[in-house]
C-alpha cells in the first residue's frame, strides 16, 4: 500500500477507470490504482472531485488536507470503523493509573533506543557522541523506576536534550540548529522533521481509527483541545527511526539544498520542490 502526495498548486485528483488521477493544467501528471492507495496527502490548493471523494470514503482511503506550507488541516474519513463499546473501554483505561505509567514507560524505552540507534548510525565520527549515550542510557535506568507520568516524561525530556545536541552537530554547516523549534520551525533542519512529524502523527491517526478506537484519548500524553493524543503516544517510538533518520539522510547524503526553503513569517519552510524531495525520501523509509 502507497500514500499519494499531492502538491501542485491547482491540481485535481478524480477517478477513471478503477484508478487515482492527479491532473494538473489540464494535463495528466500521475494515475494509480486505487487499490494500492491507503492514503492521501494534501497540501494547499488541490481539488477532489465528487467522485472521487465518495470513492475514498467507500474504501477508506484516508484523505488528509494540510495547508501549503505543511499545517494540518483536516481529513476525510468515513464512520464505517467506529466501534462505541471498543471505545467505552478505551475511555477507562485513562482511570487505570498503573497501566498508564507501564504504557508509558514502554513507548518511552523504544524511543530512547532508536534515539541511540540513529546516533551511532549518523554521529559515530563525532567525539560527543558516547558520552550523550551513556547519559541517555541513565536515562533508561531512572526510566525503569519511574512511577508516574510525570517521571517518565522527565526522563524523555533529559534524553531529548542530549539527542538533538548531538543532531545538531553532526548535521552539514549549512543545517546547523540549535535547539528544537515548532512553530514556526525557525531553520531548515527543524523545518523537516516537523514537517515529517505532522505525517507521521496523522498518519497513526488513521491507523487507530482504522481500529475503531479513538486518536483522542490518550494513555502518556494529556488532553489537549482538537489534538489526538492517542496518536502522540505511539508517534514517540517511530519519530528517530523513521523521521530524523529520513532527514539526516537528506542532508548528508546533499540530496536536499538550503535553496529548497524559504522564510516567511519568523519560520522556516519548504518549497514545492524540497517538499517533493522530503515526500519521496520519506515514503522510502
Amino acid at each position: 500500500m502507497s500514500y499519494l502526495y499531492v502538491n501542485e498548486q491547482g491540481a485535481s485528483i478524480s477517478v477513471k477507470e478503477n484508478r487515482i488521477e492527479v491532473s494538473c493544467n489540464n494535463s495528466l501528471t500521475k494515475s494509480i490504482p486505487i487499490e494500492t492507495i491507503e492514503s492521501i496527502q494534501i497540501f494547499g490548493n488541490v481539488t477532489l472531485t465528487n467522485r472521487c471523494i465518495n470513492v475514498c470514503l467507500t474504501k477508506g482511503i484516508d484523505v488528509i488536507f494540510y495547508s501549503k506550507k505543511g499545517s494540518y488541516y483536516g481529513r476525510l474519513i468515513s464512520t464505517n470503523h467506529v466501534n462505541v463499546k471498543r471505545q467505552r473501554i478505551q475511555a477507562k483505561i485513562y482511570d487505570n493509573e498503573k497501566f498508564r505509567v507501564e504504557f508509558s514507560k514502554r513507548i518511552v524505552s523504544a524511543k530512547i533506543r532508536n534515539q541511540i540507534t540513529v546516533m551511532r548510525r549518523y554521529g559515530k565520527d563525532n567525539p560527543n557522541t558516547e558520552y550523550a549515550i551513556s547519559m541517555m542510557k541513565r536515562m533508561l535506568v531512572g526510566l525503569e523506576k519511574s512511577t508516574t507520568i510525570a517521571e517518565v516524561m522527565g526522563n524523555e525530556g533529559t534524553a531529548a536534550k542530549f539527542y538533538f545536541k548531538i543532531l545538531g552537530e553532526i548535521v552539514p554547516e549549512e543545517f546547523k540548529f540549535e535547539k528544537r523549534s515548532k512553530r514556526p520551525p525557525r531553520d531548515e533542519f527543524n523545518a523537516m522533521i516537523s514537517f515529517g512529524y505532522s505525517i507521521l502523527l496523522n498518519e497513526l491517526y488513521g491507523k487507530i481509527e482504522g481500529r475503531g478506537l479513538n486518536p483522542f484519548f490518550g494513555i502518556m500524553h494529556s488532553d489537549r483541545e482538537k489534538h489526538p493524543a492517542l496518536a502522540s503516544d505511539l508517534m514517540e517510538e517511530w519519530r528517530a527511526v523513521i523521521v530524523d533518520s529520513t532527514v539526516l539522510s537528506l542532508v548528508c547524503g546533499r540530496e536536499i539544498r538550503v535553496s529548497d526553503f524559504y522564510r516567511e513569517d519568523g519560520g522556516v519552510f519548504l518549497t514545492d520542490n524540497g517538499l517533493k524531495i522530503f515526500a519521496k525520501k520519506l515514503e522510502k523509509k
